[in-house]
């Protein structure tokens, strides 16, 4: 692009914001100029439309375009203006999802097209090129979700059904607005323009003109274009379920490895790391990386190897079948493999209080480690449970922190937690426990400040300082559908390596000549990765290892070696 080419248009464009409005290099612009092709642009022209799926990556040569929001209905907002130099589109362009608003020219002018399969390609292979679009992409996803953009859910508060639509969206970190039917004023007319009742609701609204009543994760999924599970998903060498870090992981090593690799996951992408709002002590990330960019660029780095991914795709059953497995979805479809690794994760339980999501990752943690204590050193904080967990990590933090609230939810500390911890606990100088009390709301801005607790006998509430609030009130392993198919520990988490060799079945194994290897579960070719493994370490680096792991030791597994754990020899 010549520098006649790149002048200013006569249209004020929006500035950047947070790197995502980035303008192209000439040198960039010449090289995207083999992939694509020039094209002159119209006054009113729309380029691309909210709800449709993108088609072409578009850079702009000269003139302008607005990208607006809801373009021709009552919510119509301008979201940006761009000039020569920069280029459309959003993270849905490089996901296959539909776009979530509309490109119209409000200048006469001249675009680049490539094609998006095409520049799915250029991003995987040139790093500066990629890390350019992918930054913007991301902060472009961001502003729209901060702008209420996309979709509206329109429910009540109450309803189960309105939770999981919310979470859905949330999980997958897709622009949507909540709309409260029992409080916000907006609701009334929304029923009244889409004679909608109340009993139908939750209800999805999209492009301010279809609307989906009570719709499931796959309704609304294939809604916005994410790749959902096809009827049969046919064979693959490697089936991944579960897209945390460890499946994810998995799938980046096997689709690099050149084995052809699926991964599924019910509700999301990211598992718990994806909810995170700062991974600070992620490895290559100094300054840190928010959960969603770390899962985003995973995605993208297992799409460029030629994985699949299906979201939402819930599996409730796994057979062994000549010498595979027959992995059965909850619709009634099925895929055969020719290994499985379980990454599924665990379900940490999560306080209802409201504010408490902007906070996870900053002060709200589910684990204390070295790492959580020293961010919050000559601090109080508080840690909520009243079981051994919640001991153990009120004794730790109180070797770190200037006090400790324990809030116990019960009546009496020895009802769920060790009596030799108790004794530590109630002798401890800088603990303070405090029994039938409950969390009912977060103060602080950036931060963690203060909360708000209430006594559940006599209904009084107080404020206690505490810079960070650490929650231990239980986490379950999603592994209900693989009681009676391979050994799970008391908890339900599933046992590997050695401790699944001790309740293997040993005429599955005598035909092999070993045992289960380090990863490997009481079913040969079956291994888990991450917190749903009995014994893991619950850090998003240890998942990446184990899924990476997983993936070595398939290989070992199909090459019939097996010498990393052998089981012993006569």
């Amino acid at each position: 692009m010549s520098a006649a080419e790149h002048k200013q248009s006569a249209v004020r464009e929006t500035p950047d914001q947070y790197g995502a409005f980035p303008r192209l290099t000439p040198e960039q612009f010449e090289d995207l100029t083999t992939h694509g092709e020039r094209r002159r642009t119209a006054e009113g022209e729309v380029l691309y439309r909210e709800g449709e799926p993108f088609r072409e990556f578009l850079a702009i040569l000269s003139g302008a375009v607005e990208i607006l929001h809801d373009l021709g209905g009552p919510d119509e907002r301008t979201v940006a203006v761009h000039g020569p130099g920069r280029f459309l589109g959003e993270l849905g362009l490089l996901e296959g999802q539909a776009a979530f608003d509309t490109a119209v020219v409000r200048e006469a002018g001249e675009v680049l097209a490539v094609p998006v399969e095409r520049q799915r390609a250029l991003v995987g292979r040139d790093p500066v090129l990629g890390d350019l679009i992918l930054r913007a992409y991301l902060g472009r996803r961001y502003l729209l979700i901060g702008l209420g953009a996309g979709f509206r859910i329109l429910g009540s508060c109450y309803s189960p059904d309105t939770l999981r639509l919310r979470e859905f969206a949330a999980r997958n970190r897709l622009p949507h607005r909540w709309v409260d039917l029992e409080k916000d004023k907006e609701a009334d007319a929304l029923l009244r323009r889409f004679s909608i009742r109340p009993d139908e609701t939750p209800v999805v609204i999209w492009k301010g003109e279809r609307v989906l009543r009570n719709p499931s994760n796959a309704e609304l999924a294939r809604l916005i274009g994410l790749p959902a599970p096809s009827p049969e998903a046919g064979r693959c060498d490697v089936m991944v379920i579960g897209a945390g870090p460890a499946g994810l992981a998995a799938a980046v090593y096997g689709a690099s490895d050149g084995l052809t690799t699926v991964t599924v996951d019910a509700v999301a992408t990211g598992g718990q790391a994806g909810t995170s709002s700062r991974i600070e002590n992620y490895l290559g990330f100094p300054s840190g990386i928010s959960g969603g960019e770390l899962i985003e660029r995973a995605v993208l780095q297992a799409h460029k190897f030629g994985a699949r991914l299906m979201v939402p795709a819930q599996v409730g059953g796994l057979t062994p079948q000549d010498d595979e497995y027959v992995v059965t979805f909850t619709d009634g479809s099925q895929a055969r493999a020719g290994a499985v690794v379980l990454a599924s994760g665990v379900w940490y339980r999560r306080l209802e209080v409201p504010g408490l999501e902007r906070l996870e990752g900053v002060s709200v943690y589910y684990a204390a480690t070295v790492h959580e204590a020293s961010l919050c050193q000559a601090d109080p904080v508080a840690v909520v449970g009243g079981g051994n967990s919640a001991g153990q990590a009120a004794l730790f933090l109180a070797n770190h922190a200037s006090r400790v609230h324990l809030l116990v939810r019960g009546s009496d500390l020895n009802a769920d937690m060790s009596r030799y911890l108790v004794d530590q606990v109630e002798r401890h100088p800088k603990i303070e426990v405090l029994l039938h009390t409950e969390v009912q709301g977060l103060s602080g801005e950036e931060k963690l400040e203060s909360l708000t607790v209430e006594d559940n006998a006599s209904s009084e509430r107080r404020e206690l300082r505490a810079a960070a609030l650490f929650v231990f009130i239980g986490a379950r392993p999603r592994t209900e559908w693989l009681r009676g198919v391979l050994a799970l520990d008391e908890k339900g988490f599933v046992l590997t390596g050695a401790d699944a060799q001790a309740a293997a079945d040993a005429t599955r194994w005598a035909s092999l000549g070993r045992g289960p290897l380090l990863l490997e579960t009481t079913l040969p070719g079956v291994f888990a990765a991450g917190d749903v493994r009995s014994g893991s370490v619950k850090r998003v680096a240890s998942a990446t290892g184990e899924g990476a792991m997983a993936i070595r030791l398939v290989h070992e597994h199909r090459g019939k070696t097996g010498n990393l754990v052998r089981s012993a020899g006569p």
